[in-house]
């Protein structure tokens, strides 16, 4: 066997299929490697949400809406359900009302596609949103959803079939040397590698995380099936979320609002709680989540955490009675104040992680940008 390529691949995660797919349409040889026999991290323990609206406005939403044209084109190709159907941040306060209105000044003529929403029309248009309190929500129509562990198992027998991906499951990489690329199994020629191990710090290369501030991300998630089936439309979400993506960080009440969740209910922050609720293509609702960071995640969830998410959740939907089903925990590489860590530990390889919870979002357009640079 030929065991050579032009490019080898650490990681089936999003980050690592992203690469794939934009070195095999340039006609590259490549060669992908996941030490277990299907991706099991955070790529498909998520939401499933192309979350442009998040992204700090520039580089970051740019990056996002490269990301969802090619995402397009990959649940075209490889026969993904996937859901364009927007996003929905609602409010119940007048401070929480006046950031979307400074978003709107702020960004109303830039590449965010939001309009403001009356709380009537939003009621009438979809009627799981609490009505008590209501002062309106930001609507944008750059979100996505797509159902991620089916995507995920899909996309690299797709590039498999489409492009000749060479997948090797089931293959720790232990050491790289370039061209050489060792497995416990087998050993590999490649000119160039991209490392895309998510929160592995600690096999390839940990020296060189050891230099910068990267830690890891815990997050508490639960799947529900509501007792009465509807269509949840956008993904919802509500004040604690402004708090929690870069794009609102320039509106000037923002600090008013965090001061103001501390005071009610310093829980939330302690536990990283802001609440997303997203629906697939079963009806099943994803319901998430919390962030707790440290090099080394209690394995063990906390109940505690659950009910806070829950309770939450409470405030601004009414979804009426249903069943969890499922509660995981996802865990992914955070940087301090970036959106991504990009490493090059020695010629020809470049390890690429550290995009936060917005990898679904950021990694196409990312990986369309390293691999143009080849």
């Amino acid at each position: 066997m030929d065991r050579s390529a032009d490019i080898a691949i650490v990681g089936a995660g999003i980050v690592g299929l992203a690469h794939a797919y934009m070195a095999l349409r340039k006609g590259y040889k490549v060669v992908l490697f996941d030490r277990e026999q299907f991706a099991v991290g955070a790529s498909v323990r998520n939401f499933g949400l192309l979350w442009s609206i998040g992204q700090e406005p520039g580089v970051g939403f740019e990056r996002a809406l490269r990301g969802r044209k090619h995402w397009q084109e990959v649940a075209e190709g490889a026969g993904l359900w996937i859901n364009n159907n927007g996003s929905l941040h609602v409010v119940f306060s007048e401070d929480e009302l006046t950031i979307l209105e400074e978003f709107m000044q702020l960004y109303g003529d830039s590449s965010y596609q939001c309009r403001l929403m009356k709380p009537a029309e939003i009621v009438e248009k979809y009627p799981v949103v609490r009505k008590d309190n209501l002062q309106g929500g930001l609507f944008s129509d750059t979100e996505s959803t797509v159902n991620a562990r089916e995507a995920i198992r899909r996309i690299p027998l797709w590039l498999q079939e489409k492009y000749g991906l060479i997948l090797k499951f089931g293959h720790a990489v232990t050491e790289i040397s370039v061209p050489h690329v060792k497995t416990a199994r087998e050993s590999w020629r490649a000119e160039k590698v991209f490392v895309c191990s998510g929160a592995d710090f600690e096999t390839l290369y940990p020296e060189v995380f050891d230099q910068h501030s990267v830690t890891k991300c815990k997050l508490q998630m639960l799947k529900a099936v509501p007792e009465k089936k509807f269509t949840l439309g956008p993904t919802l979400c509500a004040g604690l979320t402004l708090r929690h993506y870069a794009a609102f960080n320039k509106c000037s009440s923002l600090s008013m609002v965090a001061s103001k969740y501390d005071a009610e209910c310093l829980d939330y922050k302690d536990h990283g709680v802001h609440v997303l609720l997203a629906q697939n293509n079963y009806g099943e609702l994803i319901i998430g989540d919390s962030h707790h960071y440290a090099k080394t995640p209690e394995p063990f969830d906390r109940e505690d955490v659950n009910q806070l998410i829950l309770k939450y959740l409470d405030t601004f939907t009414s979804i009426g009675p249903f069943h969890i089903t499922e509660r995981w925990n996802g865990v992914y590489p955070k940087v301090a104040d970036n959106s991504s860590l990009i490493l090059n530990p020695e010629q020809g390889v470049t390890i690429v992680t550290g995009l936060g919870g917005a990898g679904m979002t950021l990694s196409f357009g990312l990986a369309e940008e390293l691999v143009d640079a080849l």
